[in-house]
């Protein structure tokens, strides 16, 4: 038998109140925010191509930069997988109990951190190395992607902050590595620009 923990002791009752509020909103906000939080990830993806194009152009490591921010992202969410496996926080629609928006997973469908918002983050601060006006869409993107995991009752507030610390985390130290890795090539000659 796997053991799992229990979160609702560090903020079920800030996610309680979060719950509440989203089950007296308006519908239209409920369902704006749900559609958030199911499709929002495919924005991240029309950004890192924008971003592509973008670097296309200016040709250089930035284009390097750009075609890492796919790559980057799918580190952060293996992170994120693998400390999901090692802490193995049940969903808090398990624990408490509650209703909400988003059906309740399966047990074993561990919710620290959020996935959703890892990869969210990772892709906003990844995008910031490409280009800085993509970078502040996508991390307003990102803030607003970890906030629906919430209210749509699939993650505890400390899930969706660990996931946005994670994947910015991960795509931070991963564009700087890059970056300074890019630095080292000989003006003109660096590779795919």
């Amino acid at each position: 038998m796997i053991m799992a923990f229990d979160g609702s002791s560090v903020d079920g009752s800030a996610y309680l109140d979060v719950v509440r509020l989203a089950r007296h909103a308006p519908g239209w906000l409920d369902g704006a925010t749900s559609f958030w939080s199911t499709y929002g990830l495919a924005v991240f993806a029309v950004l890192a191509g924008v971003g592509w194009w973008s670097a296309h152009r200016a040709g250089g490591a930035v284009v390097v930069r750009a075609l890492a921010v796919p790559v980057v992202v799918v580190g952060a969410y293996g992170v994120d997988a693998v400390v999901k496996l090692a802490v193995r926080e049940d969903r808090p629609c398990q624990s408490l109990r509650v209703t909400t928006l988003e059906a309740c997973p399966a047990p074993g469908d561990w919710t620290f951190p959020s996935n959703h918002a890892a990869i969210a983050a990772a892709a906003a601060v990844a995008l910031l190395f490409v280009s800085r006006r993509l970078g502040a869409v996508a991390v307003v993107a990102a803030l607003a992607m970890a906030v629906s995991r919430v209210w749509v009752g699939a993650h505890y507030p400390h899930d969706a902050a660990a996931g946005v610390a994670l994947g910015g985390l991960v795509a931070l130290l991963s564009m700087l590595t890059l970056r300074r890795w890019s630095e080292l090539w000989p003006r003109g000659s660096c590779p795919l620009g």
